[in-house]
């Protein structure tokens, strides 16, 4: 995939006839996923190459009040990128959604960007909105005078698949949930840094971590985990914020990794978030704190909603030759 950061149409140097699929793409979840199958089906057809133009922050900077949320993404950038690829994409222009960007009409975008990307055909979601002006999906034949195809909504349990969707699910910890409407298991990058130790001392030491890439975190919670060491894959248990039964008042990202005894601060991991297994609690005391963390363990150990998600995960990110990148977890 050729991928080219652009500040204005005067960027875009396309020089192959492409189909053209139109969106944000924060996630790459299933709804996106039906995009991109409907524009391979095109592209082999039309002998088309696959081309996307987005942008690496959501649109919505532009139009509201800043809230930090709206700076976290459903992947990161890296990941993001390897999803596109994966799903076929050949080029990927990247521009930033400005106040002058957000000020062209929907003519405007069709007779500066898109005549420049050599769209034969667009591929666009039935809710896809466009130019200053608002136009609808079913307003693109007014502009366009190619193929297009739109794509119906793509649901589950009848409610549409959308990124809105999947932050909820996220925010509430429902990991199932979740990779059912992503197609693949969340997964956070961090730095591990060091903590208070605590862990150590009652029989399980944690990785505590610094989250990388500004990707969402699970809502407060201790979750069944899997994570990633230098390309090996151990069974563990995460959990996401304050230490209360220590008076903590400091959010916490932290993990206990099974059968795994390596220093390694400075390092960087990948957790990929399986299920949640209950809520932060306040304990009475250090026995009962165990006893809980005793069963979560066995909890986490005997987890089997596994799925295949991890396989999944890693062909969005490595493609087709991902089975040479596997090492399965320790303990299923």
């Amino acid at each position: 995939m050729i991928t080219k950061r652009i500040i204005d149409e005067k960027g875009i140097d396309q020089t192959e006839d492409t189909v053209l699929v139109l969106g944000y793409f924060d996630g790459l979840h299933k709804g996106h996923q039906a995009l991109f199958e409907k524009a391979r089906e095109i592209a082999d057809k039309q002998g088309l190459k696959i081309a996307v133009m987005t942008f690496p922050e959501s649109p919505k900077l532009a139009f509201v009040r800043y809230q930090p949320e709206l700076m976290l993404h459903l992947a990161s950038p890296e990941d993001r990128m390897a999803q596109l690829e994966n799903l076929g994409v050949d080029y990927l222009y990247l521009i930033d959604f400005t106040s002058h960007f957000a000020g062209n009409t929907a003519r405007d975008f069709f007779e500066k960007y898109v005549s420049r990307l050599r769209a034969k055909a667009v591929v666009a979601g039935f809710d896809y909105h466009f130019g200053s002006d608002r136009k609808e999906s079913h307003e693109l034949r007014d502009y366009f005078n190619g193929k297009i195809v739109i794509v119906p909504s793509v649901n589950l349990d009848n409610r549409k698949i959308s990124s809105t969707r999947i932050r909820e699910t996220i925010a509430v910890g429902d990991m199932l949930k979740t990779q059912e409407l992503l197609g693949y298991t969340l997964s956070t990058r961090g730095i591990v840094v060091h903590g208070n130790a605590r862990g150590r001392t009652i029989g399980y030491p944690t990785a505590n971590l610094a989250p990388l890439d500004r990707v969402l975190l699970p809502g407060d919670g201790v979750y069944v985990a899997d994570v990633e060491h230098n390309g090996q894959r151990y069974r563990g248990m995460a959990s996401v914020g304050k230490n209360v039964t220590f008076d903590g008042d400091e959010l916490r990202f932290e993990v206990n990794i099974f059968d795994f005894s390596q220093d390694i601060y400075g390092d960087t991991i990948r957790i990929f978030w399986l299920d949640k297994i209950r809520e932060m609690v306040k304990f009475d005391g250090i026995d009962s704190l165990i006893a809980q963390l005793q069963s979560d363990e066995q909890i986490a150990i005997s987890w089997t909603a596994y799925r295949n998600s991890w396989k999944i995960y890693i062909f969005m990110t490595l493609g087709s030759n991902f089975q040479k990148n596997i090492v399965k977890p320790n303990k299923i």
